[in-house]
Order: structure tokens, then sequence, then C-alpha cells
């Protein structure tokens, strides 16, 4: 059995489950029982006899669902609670068709609940609704399993008096969804992947506009991927980027998702992202970029956020499209404890032709970069400014 199918699966079985009466935590954990089963029992035979549940390859959801209730039950029969035990035992239902119900978007709010940090929030988003397990989460993470599992169950607990019902903030789930993205890959899990599947998932739960803006931001982001790094595992600066390597189908896909989404009129920041990243994906070459555009999509993101690393990326955008002194203009109204801010000035620097200090910022900002790939290629930027002052 496909295994994105049974973790696409996750939410919408886990809805259920809350819904007949089992505790998110409770529930959440007869759920992962589930999925192990799953693996185990559908690799030996893809098609067990109804006693296990159901027909999988005809009704996979069903067979989940019955499954996990039946763990549930088992773990509710050790409680001490036996009048609720018993009658939870006596409304079994039988095995067949999961109700219709689709729960995703309230797993969704559940799991990124405000009183949950956001490391908390993004591993029990992985786990309820990405139907990661935990080993997976903590590779990742490159955190140990049972640090992990702490701070799953945790996140659990702290959730467990919120009403299943309950409105959310679809704001705080794109920023989760968006952190999840934003870590890249790790272990045996693509967390880039992941994200955009939860993206999509969600998108189809709820129709709104800045989460199709937050999947186009991602399809976007990447379909660079394959051209941000040389064959040695060293950064590749945009501008410098082979873009016949880029994923034109997901560029399209991004674009169209983008153009529907703007076309709503109700702008938001992952849009406005969005919109930026397209203008690049748009270029042939670097040197055709439209930096005009692209400044004038960083003033409405900065409307938008009051970010001080929005107004960071400003100042580049604004050292293309006006000049390395412009650019070094917008750079001063910036909080020079910034991360990246050394960088950014290094750049402009160098682009004004101020080498010697362009290579005194890039030795010095290599040290704060925030990845090993990041501060190498700022090293080798000021060994080769080094170098050119030399000859």
């Amino acid at each position: 059995m496909d295994e994105v199918l049974l973790r696409s699966l996750t939410p919408s079985v886990l809805g259920i489950l809350v819904r007949r009466g089992a505790d998110f935590a409770a529930a959440e954990d007869a759920v992962q029982d589930a999925l192990v089963e799953a693996v185990r029992v559908w690799s030996a035979d893809p098609s067990p006899s109804s006693s296990s549940g159901g027909d999988p390859v005809r009704d996979p959801k069903g067979w989940l669902v019955t499954v996990a209730w039946r763990r549930f039950l088992d773990a509710t029969r050790a409680d001490a609670a036996r009048r609720r035990r018993e009658l939870l035992v006596d409304e079994e239902p039988a095995p067949g068709s999961a109700p219709a119900v689709e729960d995703t978007l309230q797993l969704y709010f559940l799991c990124t609940h405000p009183s949950l940090t956001p490391s908390s929030a993004v591993a029990l988003t992985l786990r309820a609704v990405g139907g990661l397990t935990t080993r997976q989460i903590a590779q990742a993470y490159l955190v140990p399993e049972t640090t992990m599992a702490q701070r799953i169950s945790r996140a659990k607990r702290t959730v467990s008096g919120v009403r299943f019902d309950q409105p959310g903030d679809v704001a705080t789930v794109l920023r989760v969804l968006y952190l999840v993205f934003n870590e890249g890959y790790s272990g045996d899990v693509d967390l880039v992947a992941e994200a955009i599947r939860l993206t999509r998932q969600l998108a189809a739960a709820i129709d709104h506009p800045e989460v199709a803006g937050l999947l186009a931001l991602m399809l976007l982001h990447h379909a660079r991927r394959a051209a941000r790094t040389a064959p040695d595992g060293s950064l590749v600066p945009l501008a410098e980027q082979d873009r016949g390597l880029w994923d034109t189908e997901s560029i399209a896909e991004g674009v169209e998702i983008l153009q529907a989404a703007l076309a709503r009129d109700r702008l938001g920041e992952f849009q406005a992202q969005a919109a930026i990243a397209a203008l690049h994906a748009d270029a042939l070459t670097a040197e055709k970029t439209d930096w005009v555009q692209i400044v004038e999509w960083y003033d409405e993101l900065a409307r938008l956020t009051d970010s001080p690393v929005v107004r960071l990326n400003r100042a580049v955008a604004v050292g293309e499209a006006d000049g390395p002194r412009a650019g070094l203009a917008a750079l001063a109204a910036v909080d020079d404890s910034l991360p990246r801010h050394t960088a950014v000035a290094a750049y402009l620097h160098e682009r004004d032709g101020d080498l010697a200090t362009a290579a005194r910022l890039y030795a010095e900002a290599a040290p704060k970069a925030p990845n090993l790939a990041e501060r190498d290629h700022l090293t080798r930027q000021a060994a080769r400014l080094n170098a050119l002052r030399r000859r």
C-alpha cells in the first residue's frame, strides 16, 4: 500500500475517532498504531480478509478507522473509567465504509493551537496531520527520538482540553507549514515535499487566497531546488544558477495558482512573497529580472508585515534596480544586528566596486551564517575578492 496514501488519510481517520468520543491524545496514538498495522498487514497481504477490518483495496480509509478504533478500545479497557469504557465498547460500529465527514481543517487548527510553541506545533502537525512517525520527525530535526516523543506528548496534553470544533486561525497554520518547508531535507523525510503535500491538503479543505499563496510560494521555491547546489555541495547563488535545471512544471503550476489567488484582490504576505518568486522564475536570465517590479512587491510586503527581514531583502532589490549605492542607503535604515545584514552589505559594496570593504565584510559575515553551506560560500567570496585585489 502506498505510504503517501496512508499519510493522506491520517487526518480524516483521526477526526472520525475524535468525533466518536475519543480524546485527541488517545485517538492520535491509536491512529499511529493503525498505520503501523497497515504497513505490516498490507505488505504481507494486500487484500486481507474482512476480519482485519474490511477490504483496504476498496476502502483503505474504512479499514484504518476500524483498526484504529479497536486499538483505542483496547487502550481504553486498561483505564480505570469502567463505565465510560463499557459504553464505548457497546457503541463500537461494525466494520464498513467510513463516514464522509472531513475533519482535516479542524486538525490543522488543533495542531497549531496558540497555546503551543512553534516547535511543538510543527512536531504535532507532522505526526497527527502528516502521519509521520516520531522516529521520522526526530531524524528530520536531528534530535533524539525520546526528545521528540516528549515534545509530542507535551503538545498533545496541552491541546487535550481544546474543543475539536473550535474555530482556528488560518494564518497560524500557514506559519507552521512554512516552518516545516524551510527545514529542507534531513533524515529519511523530505520536509519540503511534506510541507507541499500538507499545504495542498489544506488548500483542498479551505478556499483561502493566502493558502493558495503559500502553496504557490512553495512550488516556485522548490522548482529551483536542483540548481541551488553544485555537485560538491556548495551553494549556488540565484544569479549564477543554471536555469535549465529549474522545474518548469512546478513554476507553471505555482504561477497559475498565484494568479488565481491575486485575482481575488485579498492580498496577503504569502501571495506577495510568491509574486516576487514568480518574477525571478519568469526571467530567462538573471540580467532580465524585473527588479523594479520586485521592489514594488517588497514595498507591498513591508506594508503587510513591517518585517525587518523584508526590509533587508528589499535593500538587495533596490541595489539591483537603482544601483548599489541606493541599496546601501536602503540598508542603512535596517537594524545591523539582523542575521545576514553583514552579508548583504558585503554584496552591495562589491557591486559598488569597493572590493576591500566587501572582502572584509564577507569574512565577518561567514561565522554568523545560519548553516555550513552559507558559511562556506561567504568564506569563498572573501577569498575570491582578496585574490582579485592581489593581482
